[in-house]
């Protein structure tokens, strides 16, 4: 597991970048390159946890994909 402030795959920096400005864009968040002191917390708050519901609906469609389910039941069969 990475550490706070680094990446688990430093290669992947770039790409989790541009992730970040199209969820921005996606549920608006007048997130900039750059500066973005003029945003709430709760903003930049609402873009990371956004990123982390779909990186995590992602790799669950992963999984369900590659292991033959068809349906997604984090309780079991």
């Amino acid at each position: 597991m990475a550490s706070k402030g680094t990446k688990a795959v430093p290669e992947a920096r770039a790409a989790m970048e541009q992730f970040k400005y199209e969820v921005a864009n996606e549920i608006g968040v007048p997130l900039k390159k750059g500066y973005n002191g003029d945003l709430t917390s709760a903003q930049n708050g609402y873009v990371g946890g956004y990123m982390v519901k779909k990186m995590i609906e992602a790799q669950q469609r992963n999984m369900a994909g590659t292991q033959g389910y068809t349906e997604i039941n984090p309780y079991g069969s």
